[in-house]
Parts: structure tokens; C-alpha cells; sequence
């Protein structure tokens, strides 16, 4: 059985998604960018023997919106994680990362490898760089985006079914895969459906790691790391295996058929990929 999650760390309310058996070291499962924590419903019913938390990220699903000053950065979510794992007294958990959330959690288990038995990265490797010649033009398109994003309002769709094909249409996603995500993802307004996300996060980050930084963190990760990816997946996970590969002390590869969202494509084998390796990590 899935049931609703809550955590308040320091204020904050952090919503999510629980299942399994009660246990004082639950699977933590970190969902991408625009996703939610409903992404990861047909893995929790495949995994339905071990205990598992999928949070929704501030400014997602049921989560809080930052404040009205604050922006998003991935790095500001491994701070998020700081203060759940220290609000819930986790002391080393097993971690799933989606997409952003894999280079949330690499980032975590970088800085704070005692909190971190194993990685399980979906569709996720590495860190998104960029070249240092470029950033101040990074820092320029970023700071411009949030003045932009304040005139914006988010979209209004009269049915639910419309969400779900304005979310497909943008993916690789399914209709069933889509709709968990979309209806986790939406609220009822007055004349109809709108996302519940905040429309900030849509804006372009002010700065970006070099890959020396990036490949620099990846190299502080201790603990084993397994990736799984689809075959017909994002490219940038291909490009960046070459790249970050070498970095890790442990790292093993398995690619299933799908695309991006793999996890919820093939649930039956991801989890048994994933149940393998929690059980029988490589030292």
C-alpha cells in the first residue's frame, strides 16, 4: 500500500510518497525536474519489500514553494536533503535519483558520503557543465530569466485529460505513466486545472559547474553506484558516461529498453536490478 508522506525540515513542508514494510532505513527516491513523487509509484509497488520515501522536491507535487525571493538551483537541493536526513535522523541510507534528482543525489554522496550506502541513478550521470569562458553570459541569461518569469502565469487546462496530453507532448512519456505524474502534479482552480509547480523553476540557472568541478565532485562519491539507463534515453546520459565514468571508484552499467522515464516503463526490472544491488552492493 502507497500512502501520503510529510516532513517538515527546519519549517519547510516536504511531501511525498511512502510504501512497504516500517523500517528505520527506508529507500530514498529522488525525482527530476518538473516530475513528481508519483513517478515513482510503479517501482514502490515492485519493491513493495522494502520500505520506500519518495519525496516531492520544494516547488513540486505537494511540497512548498521556496519563497517568493528564493529561486531554485540543484545545488540548493542538496541542502533540502541535509536537513530532511537531520530532521528525520537518517543516518546512511539507499538512494534512487531520476534525471535531477541522480545529480542531487551525487552531489549528496559526494559531501556527505557517511550518509549514503548506495546510488542508484535513473537515467542520470555526471552533472551538466559548462565551459568557463561562458560564465558570464551564463549569469546574465540566468538573472534576466527570473525578471521574465515574473510576468508569466501558468497555464489553464479545462479537463485533467488535457494536462496529461500537454505533458505527453513534451516527453517520451505514456498516457498511464503521464497521468501519475500529471495528476499528483496538478490543482483545481475556478475554471478548470492548473500545475501546482512553481513557475520558477522554469527559469535558467545563473551558473553552471565546469567539468573539472563536476568531475571533481563525482570523484569524492565512496559509495557503490549502479546507473540505469534506457536505450532510448536522454543522449546526454550516453555522452556523459564517457566523461564522468572514470571518476567513480565503483560503477556498474545496465541499460533496459525505454526512454527517459525507464523506471516507470519497466518497473519489474528496474527493481530487481535495484533490489540486487542494495542486497548485494560491490565493494
Amino acid at each position: 500500500m502507497i500512502s501520503e508522506y510529510t516532513a517538515s525540515p527546519h519549517g519547510m513542508h516536504i511531501a511525498g510518497l511512502t510504501s512497504g514494510p516500517h523500517s528505520e532505513r527506508p529507500i530514498l527516491c529522488l525525482h527530476g525536474w518538473l516530475d513528481n513523487a508519483a513517478s515513482f509509484t510503479p517501482l514502490m509497488q515492485c519493491l513493495s519489500n522494502h520500505s520506500i520515501v519518495a519525496i516531492d522536491w520544494p516547488g513540486h507535487g505537494h511540497s512548498d514553494h521556496r519563497s517568493k525571493d528564493a529561486h531554485y538551483h540543484f545545488l540548493d537541493y542538496v541542502y533540502d536533503l541535509v536537513l530532511l536526513f537531520e530532521q528525520q535522523k537518517w543516518s546512511t541510507l539507499d538512494i534512487i535519483g531520476h534525471s535531477m534528482g541522480g545529480m542531487i543525489a551525487q552531489a549528496f554522496a559526494a559531501a556527505f558520503p557517511e550518509k549514503v550506502a548506495s546510488l542508484t541513478l535513473i537515467d542520470a550521470i555526471g552533472f551538466i557543465t559548462d565551459e568557463p569562458d561562458n560564465t558570464a553570459e551564463q549569469l546574465r541569461k540566468g538573472l534576466l530569466s527570473r525578471i521574465k518569469s515574473t510576468d508569466k502565469s501558468k497555464p489553464l487546462h479545462p479537463t485533467i485529460e488535457s494536462a496529461i496530453k500537454a505533458r505527453i507532448s513534451v516527453s517520451d512519456l505514456n498516457e498511464k505513466d503521464a497521468s501519475l505524474i500529471v495528476n499528483r502534479g496538478l490543482k483545481k482552480v475556478e475554471h478548470g486545472y492548473t500545475w501546482r509547480a512553481d513557475s520558477k523553476l522554469k527559469n535558467i540557472s545563473p551558473y553552471r559547474l565546469t567539468e573539472p568541478q563536476a568531475t571533481s565532485i563525482v570523484n569524492n562519491i565512496d559509495c557503490p553506484v549502479q546507473l540505469i539507463s534506457g536505450d532510448k534515453g536522454l543522449g546526454f546520459v550516453a555522452r556523459a558516461i564517457d566523461i564522468f565514468k572514470p571518476y567513480f571508484k565503483t560503477l556498474t552499467i545496465n541499460q533496459l529498453s525505454g526512454g527517459h522515464h525507464v523506471h516507470m516503463e519497466s518497473p519489474e526490472k528496474t527493481a530487481k536490478l535495484v533490489d540486487e544491488f542494495i542486497q548485494k552492493p560491490i565493494k
